[in-house]
């Protein structure tokens, strides 16, 4: 039976409600539970979970929705007392950690005047209108907030590109300013390696392994999944590029982007070949044959970053950095196992993964989307467990284990298995022990598979930094003892995973060659605003989430949290009518 309770007036960000949810679905008791605010798309997810009732459909927007389906009605107090003790003890950690919060953007810009960055991280239906409120304050955009469409990503990037300003996002997880995490972010060295990315999860392994390999970054822009896709045309890209371009401490740019559309990529392309400074640049699905140029262009994410560290210290550049053992002894296999399962946290991971494994089987490289799978094949299987297939109403996996430890277990139990691939992300935004929390279920597989005779191995790769919140080398140490094979990077995982099913990628001996200078005349200059961005340390309005204030705090950064809510209640006609009457 449902039951619900309905707190008026009771706002809480998403990923606090969806750990709260996390937290009550351990009581015993209860078949189903869903807290969310009652916003018309929560409403719609609560319906897919068969978890909608009348008393929901009434509550509004501002109102905070606990839906419970159980046997035992007097479960419900319980249930309300764990609800509250959790977010009073929310409370309490909040008014330690003693920041400044204030509740209307007028207070965030007093409280902070020379304030030059938004992070925004609320609903996506209200992210394009706080964008708005931050440009118009002369603020940079950093926008967390996905389900944004593209016709206000294409109005708020033209915007911001015309005021010389910067929107990096929707939909942006990851980036670096001056040495500060944003959102999903590690802890990396600063340097002379400047980096923009289309990709969250990419840009984390190419300044990880930056990091790793001794060199540092000076900024790592994200831009959002969407910005070299139709009809976006690499706003934030090419502003970003310039940017570097135009910044004396940063040496060598690099870009790292998902497949593109074609017209873009080219005329990002001739952009990177007026530059006066070195460039890697990796388009994922991409198999290059040559160095153009300037333009070193890679394959994978791991010879990105060591392109661009051999170019920062002035070493010649290999033809191929893809090579390497992966061997693994004693890899047999029982009659049968031949497939791969990735069951990836980083969407830009699953499809290198994706690319590599097409790669070896002979299969076109475009990187396709089915219900959260980048690759379907014959078994051969590569999730995106962070796709909105998976995390409708749930934690992303980067923060949560429970989606992921029931894929694992369910691959375990595919006789065709061979191989599970797993990430793990580190940084701030991510699990404190993500290792800890998936190995039981690893273990489980692992034995459930030699009960029958075969012999599952589980290979993974931890992208991070050994300053980043959880200890990298603990992570690395606690896999190796439980049987996981670790390699360094995605690259090797994946290459060594497909040599235990007796695959292997061809790769190319890479020429160089004079680079072609455009015809176009390319105007490299930015705005005074972009100059100071990537010349001063950032000064945030974080609008949203609170946890996303842990990276400022440590790294000293200036900041004030806006503890938002929705206008006028969520009532979205009430909110049109103050915003014409402002």
């Amino acid at each position: 039976m449902l039951h619900t309770i309905i707190k008026k007036n009771s706002y809480q960000d998403s990923i606090n409600l969806m750990l709260l949810t996390n937290a009550v679905a351990t009581m015993e008791g209860l078949n189903k539970v869903q807290i969310m605010m009652a916003t018309p798309a929560n409403k719609d997810i609560f319906k897919d979970a068969g978890l909608h009732t009348e008393e929901l459909e009434a509550a509004e927007s501002n109102d905070m929705a606990i839906v419970v389906d159980t046997d035992n009605a007097d479960m419900m107090d319980t249930v309300l007392e764990k609800v509250e003790q959790y977010l009073n003890d929310q409370s309490i950690s909040n008014k330690k950690q003693g920041f400044e919060t204030v509740r209307t953007w007028d207070k965030a810009m007093d409280a902070l005047p020379n304030a030059n960055v938004a992070m925004i991280s609320v609903p996506g239906e209200y992210a394009a209108d706080e964008a708005d409120k931050a440009l118009d304050r002369g603020l940079h955009v950093f926008m967390f907030s996905d389900n944004v469409t593209v016709e206000d990503e294409l109005r708020l990037k033209q915007k911001a590109h015309d005021k010389g300003l910067l929107v990096m996002g929707p939909d942006c997880g990851t980036g670096i300013l001056d040495g500060v995490p944003l959102a999903f972010a590690n802890v990396v060295n600063k340097g002379r390696i400047g980096l923009v990315g289309a990709s969250g999860t990419g840009i984390q392994e190419v300044s990880t392994i930056i990091d790793r390999l001794g060199e540092g970054v000076s900024h790592a822009i994200g831009t959002g999944g969407r910005d070299l896709k139709d009809p976006i045309g690499a706003i934030t890209m090419m502003d970003g590029i310039r940017a570097l371009e135009n910044h004396s401490a940063t040496e060598i740019i690099t870009i790292i982007s998902k497949p593109p559309a074609e017209h873009v990529r080219n005329e990002v392309m001739e952009l990177l070949q007026s530059l006066t400074k070195p460039v890697v640049a990796v388009f994922l699905g991409e198999k290059p044959e040559q160095y153009e140029g300037n333009v070193y262009q890679a394959y994978t994410l791991a010879e990105t970053a060591h392109i661009a560290v051999d170019l920062a210290r002035g070493n010649e550049v290999k033809t191929d950095y893809n090579t390497g053992d992966f061997t693994v002894e004693n890899a047999s296999l029982k009659e049968g196992q031949k497939t791969l399962k990735g069951l990836y946290s980083g969407g830009t991971l699953a499809s290198e993964a994706a690319v590599l494994i097409s790669d070896a089987l002979g299969l076109d490289t475009h990187i396709k989307n089915e219900e959260g799978h980048v690759l379907k094949h014959e078994g051969q299987e590569i999730v995106d467990l962070g796709d909105d297939n998976y995390t409708q109403g749930k934690p992303h996996p980067m923060i949560d284990p429970e989606t992921r430890s029931k894929f694992i277990e369910q691959a375990g139990d595919d006789e065709t298995t061979a191989v599970i691939l797993l990430d793990f992300v580190l940084g701030y935004g991510s699990h404190d022990d993500m290792a800890s929390a998936l190995l039981p279920s690893i273990n489980k597989a692992v034995a459930k598979a030699k009960e029958g005779g075969r012999t599952l191995h589980v290979v993974a790769t931890v992208c991070g930094t050994k300053n980043d919140p959880q200890s990298y080398d603990g992570h690395v140490k606690q896999l190796k003892q439980a049987g996981v094979i670790v390699k360094e990077t995605n690259n090797e995982a994946v290459r060594t995973a497909l040599n235990i099913v007796g695959l292997h990628v061809e790769d190319n001996q890479k020429k160089y060659v004079e680079g072609t200078k455009s015809e176009k005349k390319f105007d490299l200059s930015v705005s005074d605003d972009i100059a100071s961005l990537v010349s001063e340390r950032p000064r945030v309005i974080n609008v949203g989430l609170k946890g996303f204030t842990g990276a400022l705090s440590d790294t000293g950064t200036q900041f004030v949290q806006y503890d938002w809510r929705p206008v006028a209640g969520g009532n979205a006609r009430m909110a049109k009518i103050l915003s014409l009457l402002k």
